[in-house]
């Protein structure tokens, strides 16, 4: 069981890159009020006004890659947003198929096996989600 103050926080989840980013936003009620896949110089510009505009209270972000670099400078810039790692292993193909739940096939599209369809788009936010999903799964035990 949570305490009340993590079931009421709005999370940002960020999926760091070295060229794009993947941020979304989720809510208390767990509604997503925002995602969207930035170019890494834009980020934390984007990262500033989405926790004001949403009154954001925690970053989640994945554990892989570029994590450590990119901890330190969210540190550094939001010293009063707790950060937590989680594990982003197989995100990616989680995403993918979350984008065709989020946008579904076309009639053609649909005759291609879901497995070896392609998203027409980066799917980095999509990552994003997934990583605050798995933070409040985490948390949710």
């Amino acid at each position: 069981m949570t305490d009340r103050n993590e079931e009421n926080e709005t999370i940002l989840g960020f999926d760091p890159g070295k060229d794009k980013c993947g941020v979304a936003v989720i809510d208390g009620e767990r509604d997503l009020l925002y995602h969207q896949v930035l170019l890494t110089a834009a980020v934390i510009a984007q990262i500033s006004n989405l926790s004001q505009q949403y009154n954001v209270s925690r970053i989640v972000m994945g554990d892989q890659t570029t994590s450590k670099q990119w901890k330190q400078q969210l540190t550094t810039e939001f010293p009063n947003l707790p950060i937590s790692l989680v594990d982003e292993r197989y995100s990616s193909l989680a995403a993918r198929d979350r984008y065709w739940q989020m946008y579904p096939a076309s009639f053609l599209t649909r005759l291609i096996p879901q497995g070896m369809r392609q998203p027409p788009r980066p799917i980095d936010d999509l990552v994003a989600i997934i990583l605050i999903e798995r933070y409040l799964a985490k948390t949710d035990n």
